[in-house]
């Protein structure tokens, strides 16, 4: 039977690999001049594979739908997927946090193990070929079925005949790597509903001279909590870093997966708890020793054990402490006042970072419209849909790549004669 797939990213070289496996003859079409043009970005170059952790904490690291992903998480898990990549020559890692990397670091190597298989399944690779239409047909039963996809290649569209796709197209972010949304369009003129797309593990942005100054002051073991309208959204503890426009790093990312769109019109608060192994009482105690070492400083010059020397000058001023007074003059209830601040440091956040920094999007084909056995859509008969462009995102770590694995090898595995 003929299968086509529509984009070379992981769900859907692994959709290809898969229902070639199944016994069909697989196109695989690909708008860039090279499959796996994002993927080559993931990790930091690195590709961060899958996470190591028990299968039933997939689930947990899921923000968005991960009851809909027990089925194919179950299928085809995080130990599949790095015996997957061993049984293919990519020796595998497990570094902290259970993040599994490729030994030799280079997301290239996964590529070229994936194009290698697909090779060896004999999977028909179409570059520089964008879809630009679904054909479905109206089966005796009622029901809407595939029956191909216009194509556009060298500025001439053809028609791929197939009763089976596979669209793997990704969502919104990165869209210099090919993944612009404009699938979502074409599945709209078909009735295929799209929930909205946002940007998620991105970014945060703040308008505040104090966070420009301390630009590139990377935080570590520190808690960050994001709070709207007093409400907790996130909170988490980890690594941080400030830019020349606000927040990002590990904590941040992690945050902007719990933050929606009106969330930032309603205002996100930041609190950070620069020491959260201590107690205020605990807190208080360490001030006082060093306080004790440095009775005839002026107090801006105190803290130099405390903190790190781009934040000193940001914590004084929420502190309203004058920083020339002498740290021997310095009254309990300023004592009070410097460890609340330490404990609360307030960050107004007023947006993200959009669609060209965010790893992943939130948002895309409602579940509720797709099969989670076999990720084919209920209302177009062999329809099926694999990775970032499905109503699901996860936690950084290796998760989302996870997602793409998992709903590939199930949608390529669900294409076969009926």
């Amino acid at each position: 039977m003929d299968v086509c797939v529509v984009g070379a990213g992981p769900a859907g070289m692994m959709a290809a690999i898969s229902a070639a496996e199944n016994g069909n003859r697989v196109t695989l079409i690909e708008q860039n001049e090279k499959p796996g043009k994002k993927l080559f970005l993931t990790g930091k170059g690195r590709c961060n594979i899958t996470n190591a952790c028990p299968v039933e904490e997939l689930f947990d690291n899921v923000v968005t739908n991960s009851k809909f992903l027990y089925g194919a998480f179950y299928r085809f898990d995080n130990a599949a997927t790095v015996e997957f990549f061993n049984s293919l020559g990519l020796p595998t890692k497990i570094e902290r946090g259970g993040r599994v990397f490729p030994q030799s670091d280079h997301s290239s190597d996964v590529i070229k193990v994936l194009i290698k298989r697909l090779e060896s399944s004999h999977v028909s690779m179409r570059f520089n070929t964008k879809a630009v239409k679904i054909v479905i047909e109206h089966g005796p039963d009622g029901k809407d079925k595939i029956s191909g996809v216009f194509v556009k290649e060298n500025n001439k569209e053809s028609l791929i005949h197939t009763e089976k796709l596979i669209l793997a197209t990704g969502g919104k972010s990165y869209p210099l790597t090919g993944s612009d949304g404009s699938m979502f369009d074409i599945l709209a003129s078909i009735g295929v509903k799209a929930n909205k797309c946002e940007p998620s593990l991105v970014p945060l942005s703040c308008q505040s001279m104090e966070i420009t100054a301390m630009q590139g002051l990377s935080l570590k073991n520190v808690n960050l909590s994001a709070f709207v309208d007093n409400s907790l959204k996130y909170s988490g503890f980890g690594e941080m870093l400030f830019t020349h426009f606000g927040i990002s790093g590990p904590l941040v990312l992690s945050a902007s997966s719990y933050l929606k769109e009106d969330d930032y019109r309603r205002g996100i608060k930041a609190v950070i708890d620069l020491k959260p192994a201590l107690t205020i009482e605990d807190l208080d105690a360490r001030i006082l020793r060093d306080f004790d070492k440095n009775k005839n400083k002026n107090f801006e010059n105190s803290l130099g054990k405390l903190l790190p020397s781009k934040m000193i000058t940001a914590v004084i001023k929420k502190t309203g402490i004058d920083p020339l007074k002498k740290v021997n003059s310095i009254t309990k209830q300023e004592r009070e006042i410097l460890c609340r601040t330490l404990k609360n440091y307030e960050i107004t956040v007023n947006g993200n970072r959009g669609f060209n920094e965010a790893i992943i999007t939130r948002g895309g084909i409602d579940v509720k419209n797709i099969n989670p056995s076999t990720m084919e859509s209920k209302k177009i008969k062999g329809l099926f849909f694999a990775g970032e462009m499905i109503d699901v995102d996860a936690q950084t770590g290796g998760f989302n790549l996870q997602i793409a694995w998992s709903t590939g090898f199930v949608s390529g595995r669900s294409c076969k004669e009926e």
